[in-house]
């Protein structure tokens, strides 16, 4: 189901569903994730794996699609020999895909939107450094990393850019430059623990850099605990004054070494109403999160 909707203008009717985790659904489906380009491997080698995950997440209740572009990046894509005109298209693809899936998943009885991925500079380096941020770069080198990608994706027509598991303000005060004229709209979602950035800036001043920003039309985090998403949510909306957009992981811990998760899962449905009650207007889940989830936070903020 395609809509003239804006993704801004539902965000002020109600709560919006997000998907579930882009890499938990493919390993399920039985796919290879141990490569550097994680999930984005796929849209060069099994493309239709990557509308499949989509479709799933659509099935089960979700309004938004997720790009599968968190760890595409021009630098990647070549350290695998991928030259920058195929990796440029394979951007773009991340978007098709998804809008594919929204279409084309049975029993649209509301819109769909894509929102295409923007991952950390850490991603690229995947060595888990996302978690920490502190890269040693300057803003203006982080913004000239992050702003060619998105200039890829915005003139792929996605309905927003997810500028998602951001680690500290300064990759967040670059990202927010870089999206400047881009003519797509943006959420900003930081990576937290403990009432902080996972650098350790305070939540408060992490936030307060898009408060002004036009371009960003939902502040929040994702990829957290779920405990840390129940503080998190209120102060993104005392704070910013905008929709929250709230999507934590299960509640293990990844394991960068060892590339494994542990602990037990603590996400629960039953939590997003407190989410959507402190401002929350984006609710959906991240790594390990699957679409019964999805199914679950679906009917429990539409009463069905």
């Amino acid at each position: 189901m395609s809509t003239t909707e804006s993704l801004a203008a539902a965000l002020a009717d109600g709560p919006v569903v997000l998907d579930g985790g882009m890499s938990n659904q493919l390993a399920a489906a039985g796919h290879d994730l141990s490569d550097e380009l994680w999930s984005a491997r796929l849209l060069a080698d099994e493309p239709e794996a990557v509308t499949a995950a989509h479709r799933a997440y659509f099935e089960a209740g979700a309004d938004v699609a997720i790009t599968a572009s968190y760890q595409a990046t021009f630098e990647g894509f070549a350290r695998r020999g991928v030259g920058r005109e195929r990796a440029a298209e394979l951007l773009a693809l991340s978007v098709e895909r998804a809008r594919t899936a929204a279409g084309g998943a049975p029993g649209a009885r509301r819109p769909r939107w894509v929102a295409a991925s923007v991952g950390p500079y850490g991603a690229m380096l995947a060595d888990g450094s996302e978690y920490r941020g502190r890269y040693g770069l300057s803003v203006a080198e982080l913004e000239r990393f992050h702003r060619p990608r998105l200039e890829v994706l915005a003139s792929a027509a996605p309905d927003v850019v997810a500028l998602e598991t951001i680690p500290d303000t300064d990759e967040a005060e670059a990202l927010l430059r870089a999206v400047r004229g881009l003519g797509v709209p943006a959420w900003l979602s930081y990576s937290a623990a403990g009432g902080r950035t996972r650098a350790g800036q305070p939540l408060e001043d992490a936030f307060a850099l898009a408060a002004r920003a036009d371009e960003v039309i939902a502040v929040g985090v994702n990829c957290c605990t779920p405990q840390d998403a129940d503080h998190a949510v209120a102060v993104a909306a005392r704070v910013t004054g905008k929709p929250v957009v709230v999507y934590p992981n299960s509640g293990e811990r990844w394991d960068a070494r060892a590339r494994a998760w542990t602990g037990e899962p603590t996400f629960s449905a039953s939590r997003v109403t407190g989410w959507r009650d402190a401002g929350a207007r984006l609710i959906g889940g991240c790594c390990r999160v699957g679409p019964d989830t999805i199914t679950s936070i679906a009917r429990t903020l539409r009463g069905s």
